[in-house]
């Protein structure tokens, strides 16, 4: 929780937040802040996934920003969350499947690190040279990464063109030899940046630039690893063999799902995410130039980013995770907004047959589970919930006026559904839905 001092200072209308926590996030989480109602923050993201994994002293599978607290944000609020900007740093990322290894951690890779021949956890370590053995232990000189890479690449970029390429052996070690001015990690990180791996098993591979956020939200009501914060990944938190264990209570209520690798949290869109602690702790972390639906190889090019997000509080409004209001082109078909010329159609047609067609807008509602049929049945949970109706009824509109879309395997979807507008007018979202899609009906 914030400070008595940082809660009786004056509000700001921007916080430029270029600070990282050590892979932990929650209630204890010290804050930026306060931030005024419908003031900016400006993001200097650090790389999440394989930077924070193969360093053996952060505390989680990513090293997000500092959260900041909101002015006025209280339990059972909700915070709208506009991506305003999102500029790529890095000039490279390097990414590919990942294998623990067995020795240097405790029940889970991601968060117990330990040296396997000292047996210290969170051991200091020393880099030497380029390369999967070059994280050694101080005090040893072992190699203690817990993960290697299986089947990686190496990707440069062009930000003009908007496009990445990868590259063979000789020039990933070149890049490997550079890593922290290649992946332009920001001061104040911690992070050993996957760039000193030189790994080029796939070579001359081209792929389109489509910057986004896996990491947007807002702090849980319990202190986890940061990215366990969505039940999937937080599903291996359950009677963990560490101190960052919880309960399944915790686990099904406390979390906030601000980890969801959903690559549709680009510039534009607007995320509404659950407040579950005073001051909400709106937090960002783990930039990507691009990612295909599901994340397949369970990681892609994480970069460093500078991405400003606008912030204003929803009173009242008790979610149990993030709602979406994507881009217009990244809405499934069936979800889009209805415009003039086709709703004229829709309402001539429906008057042959005395029905008023009812207005409506599109919105997506994240579900989250242990793996993609939990996920979706949360999803379908959620949304009758926020929208008062049945899980039969929505089952139904999704399938005729909307989509289930895989954000991340194994356990974030997006369920996508046209909404009754006088649904989202009780919920004090139709303003916001009308603006981002340009309503009129």
């Amino acid at each position: 929780m914030p400070s008595q001092a940082l809660r009786r200072s004056r509000p700001k209308n921007e916080i430029h937040d270029d600070t990282f926590t050590n892979g932990v996030i929650g209630p204890s989480s010290k804050m930026l802040g306060p931030l005024a109602d419908g003031g900016e923050i400006v993001f200097e993201t650090a790389p999440g996934c394989w930077g924070p994994m193969i360093t053996p002293t952060i505390r989680g599978g990513h090293e997000v920003c500092t959260p900041v607290s909101i002015e006025g944000a209280n339990v059972g609020d909700a915070v709208a969350l506009r991506v305003e900007r999102i500029k790529i740093l890095s000039k490279a990322a390097s990414v590919g499947v990942d294998r623990s290894r067995e020795g240097c951690f405790i029940g889970d890779p991601y968060v117990a690190k330990q040296c396997p021949v000292c047996k210290e956890l969170w051991p200091e370590f020393v880099v030497k040279g380029i390369g999967q053995e070059a994280i050694r232990c101080k005090k040893c000189g072992t190699p203690i990464s817990p993960f290697r890479m299986v089947n990686g690449y190496t990707m440069v970029f062009d930000h003009k063109a908007g496009i990445g390429i990868t590259v063979d052996k000789k020039t990933a070690e070149k890049i490997a030899n550079k890593a922290w001015q290649w992946h332009a990690l920001p001061r104040n990180s911690k992070q050993v940046p996957i760039l000193i791996f030189g790994q080029a098993d796939i070579v001359g591979v081209p792929s389109r630039m489509f910057p986004f956020l896996g990491q947007l939200g807002t702090v849980p009501a319990v202190d986890i690893p940061d990215s366990h914060n969505a039940k999937d990944f937080g599903y291996h938190l359950i009677g963990a063999p560490h101190q960052y264990k919880i309960n399944e209570e915790e686990w099904e209520s406390k979390l906030t799902d601000g980890h969801t690798d959903c690559d549709a949290i680009k510039e534009g869109a607007v995320l509404i995410a659950p407040v579950k602690v005073k001051g909400a702790g709106v937090y960002a972390g783990d930039g990507h130039a691009m990612e295909g639906d599901g994340e397949a190889a369970g990681h892609t090019t994480d970069v460093s980013t500078e991405s400003t997000v606008s912030v204003s509080v929803i009173k009242d409004l008790q979610l149990d995770g993030p709602l979406l209001f994507p881009l217009e082109r990244d809405l499934p078909p069936l979800a889009r907004p209805w415009r003039k010329v086709e709703w004229e159609k829709v309402r001539r047609f429906a008057k042959q047959f005395g029905i008023e067609p009812e207005p409506l807008a599109p919105i997506q509602v994240f579900g989250s589970g242990a793996n993609i049929n939990d996920a979706a049945q949360d999803g379908f949970l959620r949304t009758a919930k926020l929208l008062g109706i049945t899980v039969e009824e929505v089952r139904n509109r999704v399938t005729i006026t909307g989509a289930v879309e895989i954000a991340r395997l194994p356990g974030i979807v997006q369920v996508s559904v046209q909404a009754p507008l006088r649904s989202l007018e009780k919920l004090g979202l139709a303003e916001l839905a009308i603006a981002q899609y340009r309503l009129k009906y």
